[in-house]
């Protein structure tokens, strides 16, 4: 049996005696037109089961109604939240996105982005990867005049909109509250210094010390490379088995938080009596460790859906905040790894 026709605008148009430019207005829900003509061509479209050619549409308005995304890591919880955020509001004004990964290394993220561009985008939303020191492949997408939102980690390499995390307030919170809760050796376990973010919260960290008269000790921070959980094992059971033995810990991210807690817990440490944990990201899972591990919230979903939503301002209107940079403020969550009263 032969595939049945699809319905064409221009059927619509012969069948209702209208021009096509007419049937697409309606389609469209141009206010010059009346409602009983809007009306009687959804009700033909909608009986017809007549799909619109969005192919075509785009073509004509050199659109593809679909964003670029690149992020370090899918699997952070951090990065998994900003990229449910900013899916959820591009589909509520008509968008898709194409997402990709970075495995954070520069490399990949040159890679991904010349893809994106090549699949006609249009614009790129980043957070760019700890390698990042050169942005002539963003630079790429403003030539063609395609906007580039930076989240997260950013670079400045790149004039336009940003949105980071206020890191240093985050850090600054957290360590205070260790020291509120009678921990006075207290540790970090960064993250590489080059990278903005890691560098505003071991400022943060270093602040919360001199603020309360506690001696910052270059021996207690030690540098993740990786920002795995295995480094949070290694370089706790370091600082553990060292003279200048920490009785706390605020680590750069939950998993390195996580990989430090269970070297604690392995070797018979008491958490928090005996020593203090923090993370940072307040990733998904962290309520439910033994303890519950205290942390930073970054509202990775809000900086997402922010993202994205000035993405299509921008669209709209390509003078638009154009070297403005947003400032998004984080929230403590003390939960058990840190409370001692």
């Amino acid at each position: 049996m032969a595939e049945k026709r699809k319905v064409t605008l221009k059927d619509i148009a012969k069948d209702l005696n209208l021009s096509p430019s007419t049937v697409s207005r309606a389609l469209n829900g141009y206010p010059s037109l009346s409602e009983d003509t809007i009306q009687m061509v959804k009700e033909y479209a909608e009986k017809h089961n007549y799909v619109p050619n969005t192919m075509a549409v785009n073509f004509r308005k050199n659109r593809t109604s679909i964003l670029g995304m690149i992020v370090p890591q899918i699997v952070h919880h951090f990065f998994s939240t900003t990229i449910s955020g900013a899916m959820e509001t591009a589909k509520k004004h008509g968008y898709s996105i194409l997402l990709a990964q970075s495995y954070d290394l520069l490399k990949d993220e040159i890679l991904a982005s010349q893809y994106l561009l090549g699949m006609g985008v249009d614009g790129l939303l980043i957070s760019v990867s700890n390698e990042t020191k050169e942005a002539d492949h963003l630079q790429a997408f403003v030539d063609e005049g395609k906007p580039v939102v930076q989240f997260d980690k950013v670079t400045d390499l790149l004039p336009g909109p940003k949105i980071e995390v206020d890191d240093f307030q985050g850090a600054y919170q957290a360590v205070t509250h260790l020291i509120r809760q009678g921990y006075r050796k207290i540790a970090h376990l960064s993250g590489r210094m080059e990278v903005k973010n890691a560098h505003e919260r071991f400022l943060g960290y270093k602040k919360a010390l001199e603020d309360h008269g506690l001696e910052f000790r270059e021996s207690l921070v030690k540098n993740c490379f990786a920002i795995s959980e295995d480094e949070g094992f290694e370089f706790t059971r370091e600082l553990m088995e060292s003279v200048e033995k920490p009785d706390a810990l605020f680590c750069i991210t939950d998993l390195v938080a996580l990989g430090a807690m269970n070297y604690l817990k392995s070797s018979g440490y008491q958490i928090p009596t005996q020593i203090g944990l923090m993370g940072f990201s307040n990733w998904m899972l962290s309520e439910y460790t033994t303890p519950s591990l205290s942390s930073v919230d970054q509202f990775g979903y809000r900086m997402g859906s922010r993202a994205a939503e000035w993405m299509i301002e921008l669209l709209k209107n390509q003078d638009m905040g154009q070297n403005e940079t947003l400032e998004m403020k984080t929230e403590l969550v003390v939960r058990g790894s840190s409370m001692r009263s």
